[in-house]
C-alpha cells in the first residue's frame, strides 16, 4: 500500500465542533471510476500488483461475514457479478454472496435483510445508477445499510454506476461530451452516503469535466468528484479521502466561485461559471472533503 501523503487543506475553514455535532461514520466507502482491473490472481498475467483496487477492498475488510456483490444496476446481473465472484474468492474472501433484485418488493425479503446483517462488505457493480435509486430508495434494506455504515466498520464499494449512486446529488443522464448548455444534465437524489458531493465516473476517458461544472454551477456548495477508470477513492470518517488505482481523480470546488449565470439563462443556452478551483490527484494523494461537522436545529 502506498504511503499516505498529507491531505490538501480544506477550501473553507472548519468551524468549532458544536454540541449538535454528528459523529463521523465508522464505515468505509470505496468509490471506483469503472473498468477496474479484474484479473484472476492465479492466472498467467497476474502478479502481486494486479487487481490493486479490489485487493484494497479486501484489505479494508475487518468484520467477520460475507461480501455481498450487488448487481442491481446492471441489465445483465449474472454477467456483472461473475468476474467479482471469481476474483474476490481468489483474493481470499471465504464467502461471497450475490444480492440481486429486479422489483422493489424483492428488496426487503428476510433473506436479503439477513445477508445484510451478516455482511462485512458490499460491492455495487456498474450499470445504470437510476436502477439503484429506484429499486433501493426508501427500503428497510437501504435504511439498515446506512445505519451499519454510520455505526460499524462495514466497507461499501461501488464501481461506475455503483459509485455515482453513492452521492447526493446523483448525475443520471447527460452526454459524455455535453453539459455546456443549461438542462443538458439531469440529477436526482442518490443513495446519500455522501452529501453535497457529486460523483462522476469514467471521467477523463469520456470527457466529463463540463457536465460536472454545470452541476457545480447549479449549487456551488456542492463538490465535484471525477473518478477515472481503474481509479478510486477510499473515504474514511465521511470526509478523509485517499486516491487509489492507476489513474487520477479530479476534484472540482465551486465554493469560492465569483459568478455564474445559470440561474438567469434559458434552457438550451451555454452557461458561465467563474473561478472554479481544480485539483488533479494521483494514487496515494489525500484530500479532506469540506463536509459540515455540525447540525443546526
Amino acid at each position: 500500500m502506498p504511503t499516505r501523503k498529507q491531505p490538501a487543506a480544506s477550501p473553507v475553514p472548519t468551524p468549532p465542533l458544536s454540541p449538535y455535532a454528528c459523529p463521523a461514520p465508522r464505515g468505509i466507502l470505496i468509490a471506483i471510476g469503472g473498468r477496474e482491473e479484474k484479473v484472476s490472481p492465479t492466472g498467467a498475467d497476474s502478479d502481486h500488483t494486479s487487481n490493486a483496487i479490489l485487493r484494497r477492498f479486501v484489505e479494508e475488510l475487518t468484520l467477520p461475514g460475507p461480501v455481498l456483490v450487488v448487481p442491481i444496476a446492471s441489465e445483465f446481473p449474472e454477467a456483472a457479478a461473475a468476474d467479482y465472484l471469481t476474483v474476490l474468492r481468489e483474493l481470499g474472501v471465504a464467502r461471497v454472496e450475490v444480492v440481486d433484485v429486479r422489483e422493489r418488493p424483492e428488496v426487503d425479503t428476510d433473506e436479503h435483510l439477513r445477508l445484510l446483517e451478516e455482511a462485512a462488505g458490499l460491492l455495487f457493480t456498474g450499470g445504470d445508477q437510476l436502477r439503484l435509486t429506484a429499486l433501493l430508495g426508501g427500503t428497510r434494506w437501504l435504511r439498515r445499510l446506512k445505519e451499519r455504515h454510520a455505526r460499524e466498520a462495514i466497507v461499501i464499494a461501488g464501481t461506475s454506476a455503483g459509485a455515482a449512486a453513492m452521492s447526493t446529488p446523483m448525475i443520471y443522464q447527460g452526454r459524455d461530451n455535453g453539459g455546456m448548455r443549461k438542462d443538458e444534465i439531469h440529477v436526482t437524489t442518490g443513495l446519500q452516503f455522501l452529501h453535497d458531493v457529486a460523483i462522476d465516473t469514467h471521467f477523463v476517458r469520456r470527457g466529463r469535466i463540463i457536465r460536472m461544472a454545470q452541476i457545480i454551477a447549479t449549487n456551488p456548495g456542492c463538490l465535484g468528484l471525477g473518478l477515472e477508470e481503474d481509479t478510486g477513492v477510499v473515504i474514511r470518517e465521511g470526509r478523509e479521502l485517499e486516491v487509489i488505482g492507476s489513474g487520477v481523480v479530479t476534484i472540482v470546488e465551486g465554493q469560492a466561485g465569483t459568478a455564474t449565470n445559470i440561474h438567469r439563462i434559458k434552457p438550451g443556452q451555454p452557461f458561465t461559471i467563474r473561478d472554479l478551483r481544480l485539483h488533479i490527484l494521483g494514487g496515494g494523494e489525500c484530500y479532506t472533503l469540506p463536509v459540515q461537522e455540525w447540525l443546526h436545529g
